[in-house]
């Protein structure tokens, strides 16, 4: 396993293990995460989200697989089965994460999910009638982005 290989496997290591301490430090202080909800999160709000979603979620369980890497780039593949907090269903979300590194680090982590099969574990009819709508997708992005705001504010000296 080469460096980086080994970087994304502690990453992954440590979200299983709930650890997002360790997670933010495989970060690199200018990262840039991006998914489906979660847009263009910049530094340590790439961090306090992963913070955030672990604070909320107790009952996660994360298998991961697939990591490649070279100098440059990497993938994984990951799997995360959760119950949403807001709604309290169940989610399996199968994952296909992609990274760039700079200095040793993960400059940019970029998730793909289908956001229409989670938009249905998780919210339900609701989300099977309207998950293919941008105005539902973006409600939903705005009001993530949203709480992590609030985390961000309510955990300021972990994020200045």
């Amino acid at each position: 396993m080469n460096a980086n290989e080994q970087l994304i496997h502690t990453f992954y290591k440590a979200f299983q293990e709930k650890d997002w301490k360790t997670m933010q430090s495989c970060y690199h202080e200018d990262i840039t995460f991006n998914d489906a909800v979660f847009k263009n999160l910049q530094g340590k709000n790439a961090g306090a989200m992963w913070h955030m979603l672990l604070s909320s979620g107790s009952d996660l369980q994360l298998i991961f697989d697939g990591i490649q890497a070279d100098e440059n780039t990497g993938k994984a593949h990951w799997v995360a089965t959760y119950t949403l907090s807001k709604t309290g269903n169940k989610v399996i979300n199968d994952i296909q994460a992609n990274f760039t590194f700079k200095d040793g680090k993960i400059i940019n982590h970029t998730d793909d999910f289908n956001f229409n099969k989670w938009a249905q574990q998780a919210f339900g009819l609701i989300g099977t009638l309207l998950g293919h709508f941008g105005f539902f997708h973006k409600s939903i992005s705005d009001k993530a982005m949203k709480s992590l705001q609030i985390f961000i504010h309510k955990n300021a000296s972990l994020y200045q």
